[in-house]
Parts: structure tokens; C-alpha cells; sequence
């Protein structure tokens, strides 16, 4: 399975080019090198399918973004968010353009993480089944 997944991602890779792509995927591997302190908590529970069987990738690239983390299976996104996403309406676009590719995406704050590392991970459980937060 490649990482670019959705019908909408997919278009977005075709009006690409080559150069531009190349930049994405390195620009995802500098943000798998430069993980945040609450992106490698996180990981050290969803690698390995930790989480209900389920295997997540980190730094994922879709489309014009870069997921922090996802299951493509599923097609559950993870974001862990700091203080520069508390502006209301920040990730409005990127969220939007995930959901019309088919994703469903959670954004969860790295003070949680960070603090509350197993209701993080009930969360994540929670919506690998499709239940309500």
C-alpha cells in the first residue's frame, strides 16, 4: 500500500512533479529525524501494533500534507497538536481536504500525551473501532 491513499491525494501526486514530491518525502524524513517530545511518546505506543493490532506509520505523506501519524488500513489519522493549532480554524483546510480523501482525523494535544498517555491511547482505541469520543 503506498502512502498517498484517496482519490483526492492521488490527483493532488499526478499535478505534482517529480521534484516537488521528492521534496515532500524528504521533508517527511527530517519530520520522522526532528520529532516532537509527545511524537516519540506517542510512536513508543503505536509501533509494533500496540494499538488493537493496528499498524500506524509516522510522518506520513497525503496528498499536499504530511499526517504525524496513520493508519492506512483504517484510514485513521492521528495529529498531535501544540499551541500554534489553538488559533480556532488553523487546520480547517488540511483537516477538510483529509476527510473528502476518505480519512477520519483525530487531533489530540501534546500536553495529553505528554500527561495522560493511556486516555490517549483509549482514544486512539476508541476510534480504531469507530465508537464516539
Amino acid at each position: 500500500m503506498r502512502f498517498r491513499e484517496g482519490p483526492i491525494a492521488k490527483q493532488w501526486e499526478g499535478e505534482g512533479s517529480m521534484k516537488g514530491r521528492s521534496l515532500h518525502r524528504e521533508q517527511a524524513r527530517r519530520l520522522r529525524r526532528d520529532s516532537t517530545d509527545a511524537e516519540r511518546r506517542l510512536w513508543k505506543q503505536l509501533r509494533d501494533r500496540k494499538i488493537a493490532g493496528a499498524k500506524f506509520r509516522r510522518q506520513v505523506p497525503i496528498g499536499p500534507y504530511i499526517a504525524d501519524f496513520a493508519c492506512l488500513e483504517v484510514k485513521l489519522i492521528v495529529e498531535v497538536d501544540g499551541e500554534q493549532h489553538a488559533e480556532p480554524g488553523i487546520d480547517t483546510v488540511r483537516t477538510s481536504f483529509l476527510e473528502a480523501d476518505g480519512f477520519r482525523v483525530l487531533h489530540l494535544w501534546n500536553n495529553d500525551v505528554m500527561a495522560n498517555i493511556e486516555g490517549v491511547v483509549a482514544v486512539i482505541e476508541r476510534a480504531l473501532r469507530k465508537e464516539p469520543r
